[in-house]
């Protein structure tokens, strides 16, 4: 047996969830991570995955020792060999933002979930958002700006700033394409995005869920460790593309939004690589807009 092994986790092994701690000192792989399946709700504060060819299952990768993996095996009531293990556990293809991994994960009989609740969004996190009154929000694109809330009457639900936000391990791209042009999205691997983050609540989650078109498979609900101005981190709620295209340049009102939302919110240097990026990348420039000024 191999000294090491890659896991793909979804309920409460996932960073910020109850049993979390089991993997501590392992290595993370991928924060963003996805599997073909279902996911179900079994009402006792986990989770249960079926492989299906169609849905998504979203969670995390580890690479784990053996030591590790043998007490995920014993949490998962899974006992190799015994065909009445309460999980089985599979090895899977699991997509990240850096490409396809083969890992282990656990998964339930089938047979069993037919009085169970299916997770509509196939993650366990965001389902389990919304039982909570309030979290942190970081927004990397054009939710920065408060142009939009302000028109759409929606400002209220977004007052609460905590300020900059930094997520490290991640780009800014535009992936998803728009009839006229594409829309921000942040890809894991190199790289920092900078940001806002907000405290909000149910409402304001309403609100962008609509915004993103998560129920039409735009951008869904994801999670990321941020560190604010104060020196804190977070884990905050954010959104990323679901469908993942090359790079086409944004509309010019849309990198507007973007620059007007982060001038005075990112850092200077930030700022300016903002502006540098959409001149070499995609030959956008802002008159109006003095470099030397951010």
């Amino acid at each position: 047996m191999d000294d090491m092994h890659t896991v793909f986790v979804y309920g409460t092994l996932r960073r910020h969830e109850r049993y979390h701690h089991l993997l501590q000192g392992a290595v993370l792989v991928a924060a963003q991570a996805k599997t073909r399946g279902e996911l179900y709700d079994t009402g006792l504060g986990y989770p249960a995955m079926v492989v299906r060819d169609e849905g998504w299952v979203y969670g995390e990768v580890y690479r784990v020792t053996n030591e590790q993996l043998a007490r995920l095996d014993e949490l998962e009531g899974y006992k190799p060999g015994h065909p009445d293990s309460e999980y089985h556990r599979i090895q899977v293809s699991v997509e990240t933002d850096q490409g396809p991994v083969l890992a282990y994960t656990y998964v339930y009989d089938e047979r069993q979930t037919s009085t169970l609740t299916p997770i509509r969004l196939g993650d366990w996190k965001a389902h389990v958002m919304r039982k909570q009154e309030w979290l942190h929000y970081f927004a990397y694109g054009s939710a920065m700006d408060n142009h939009r809330l302000i028109l759409q009457g929606v400002q209220s639900l977004f007052r609460d700033i905590v300020g900059r936000g930094v997520l490290s391990g991640y780009s800014l791209q535009f992936t998803i394409r728009s009839a006229d042009g594409s829309r921000a999205d942040i890809v894991e691997g190199q790289g920092v995005v900078e940001g806002k983050v907000y405290r909000i609540g149910q409402p304001a989650v309403d609100y962008l869920f609509e915004r993103e078109g998560v129920y039409k498979g735009r951008y869904r609900p994801a999670f990321v460790d941020v560190a604010t101005g104060d020196g804190q981190e977070v884990q905050a709620l954010t959104f990323v593309v679901c469908d993942k295209q090359p790079e086409v340049p944004p509309p010019y009102w849309y990198a507007e939004e973007i620059l007007r939302g982060a001038d005075g919110t990112v850092s200077p240097q930030y700022f300016r690589k903002l502006l540098t990026d959409f001149r070499e990348k995609f030959h956008m420039t802002f008159p109006h807009v003095a470099e030397e000024e951010a």
